[in-house]
């Protein structure tokens, strides 16, 4: 556990990353993100952590994620038509991303911006690879028991090591057979119970700190104002469409971030 020197140190250094330019692309980066999110119903993390990842350190980064993306994560999952029946069926997984995320929280807390910058890329590159060119596939019922806690902590472990909560809950979830509507909740949920576990992973390891809330409160606005942009747009323009366009751009933002660290 870092002595409250070493946190106060830390805490300085992150706060002089935001000046009044870099305020302006963060509520920019939000907006965008929301819009990704209010036409596709995710990606809201991963365009955030993709930009800002570039722009600042990926803590600074995971910690302007956590306010925004647990408001809209919670929209997402209340929107839903039964919590009940998926958290008995999901618990298992989001306890393993519970406690996966605090343990790979201690790559973003101790700022190794290396390591997590090219580990995002490659979350980043594998998600947009992936979904891109697979095929649906189905889970079987039966494999669920062992699955599930499986696929949960791998998603911690990549949540709390670069802060995108995408790799490998989300194709996973996809392919358990929900409903549209199911889905919808279910990747609500996973993204909620990821969002609080970054929080209390950073928390624990003096990497965010409640006077840090405030720049985190702000980029809810931005966030919720693309959030509602973006369902504007779900109905004028090809959901199929605006989803390959920006699954490749993810794709090329990865590659970057992978390499970044070796140029």
């Amino acid at each position: 556990m870092p002595n409250c020197l070493s946190v106060s140190r830390r805490y300085k250094r992150l706060m002089t990353e935001f000046s009044f330019s870099a305020f302006f692309a963060i509520t920019a980066t939000f907006f965008a993100a929301g819009i990704v999110k209010g036409v596709t119903g995710m990606g809201l993390p991963t365009v955030a952590m993709g930009v800002l990842g570039a722009l600042i350190s990926p803590l600074a980064a995971a910690s302007l994620l956590i306010v925004p993306s647990f408001v809209t994560n919670i929209w997402q999952l209340a929107a839903g038509p039964a919590i009940g029946p998926l958290l008995r069926r999901l618990w298992p997984m989001m306890l393993a991303i519970l406690i996966g995320t605090m343990l790979g929280a201690t790559w973003l807390a101790n700022g190794e911006s290396g390591v997590t910058t090219a580990a995002l890329g490659v979350a980043l590159v594998i998600y947009a690879g992936y979904t891109l060119v697979a095929r649906q596939v189905r889970v079987p019922r039966r494999l669920e028991a062992w699955l599930s806690p499986a696929v949960g902590a791998v998603t911690g472990l990549v949540t709390g090591g670069t802060g995108v909560f995408v790799i490998p809950a989300v194709p996973y979830l996809q392919a358990l057979g929900f409903s549209r509507d199911e889905l919808v909740q279910a990747l609500g949920l996973s993204f909620t119970i990821s969002t609080i576990a970054l929080a209390m992973g950073l928390g624990a390891h003096g990497a965010f700190e409640l006077k840090g809330l405030g720049l985190s409160v702000l980029a809810v606005v931005p966030a919720l104002a693309g959030m509602w942009a973006g369902q504007a747009l779900r109905d004028r323009i090809s959901p199929a469409a605006f989803r390959r366009i920006f699954l490749i751009a993810l794709l090329l933002l990865g590659a970057e971030m992978t390499l970044r660290p070796f140029l």
